[in-house]
């Protein structure tokens, strides 16, 4: 008897339930829907996006290009002053990094390798 009334009191909630289906709310950007990091983004990270697109690379983001290291090709290092420090890993397992500065003017070598690098001037877009 107790189960004849909780299942008749079941099907009676189901057919309420389904005569009046509940409104769902949509959110805004549902419509339109959602805007990608270039609609969003503002002031230097639009910059950085806006001239990666355009093949440009401002801030030195991507990896350098491949220079020989010879005095008649050296690794390119660009600054915004006239002199900059400069890591040296050698040999290519190795751990140790070997630092030295170098000055504006012409190729300079690493003291431990011998490589040479020349200091370019750049300029920062803002």
């Amino acid at each position: 008897m107790a189960a004849r009334l909780l299942l008749r009191s079941a099907l009676r909630a189901a057919t309420v339930s389904r005569a009046c289906p509940a409104l769902t709310h949509t959110r805004g950007m549902a419509a339109g829907g959602i805007p990608t990091d270039e609609e969003q983004a503002t002031g230097l990270e639009k910059v950085i996006m806006t001239a990666a697109k355009e093949g440009a690379d401002p801030y030195n983001l991507m990896r350098p290009k491949e220079y020989a290291g010879s005095k008649a090709d050296p690794h390119m290092v660009p600054s915004i002053t006239d002199k900059r420090i400069v890591g040296c890993v050698c040999e290519e397992d190795n751990t140790a990094v070997v630092w030295f500065w170098l000055h504006q003017g012409e190729p300079q070598r690493c003291p431990s390798c011998g490589a040479h690098y020349q200091l370019v001037a750049h300029e920062l877009p803002h």
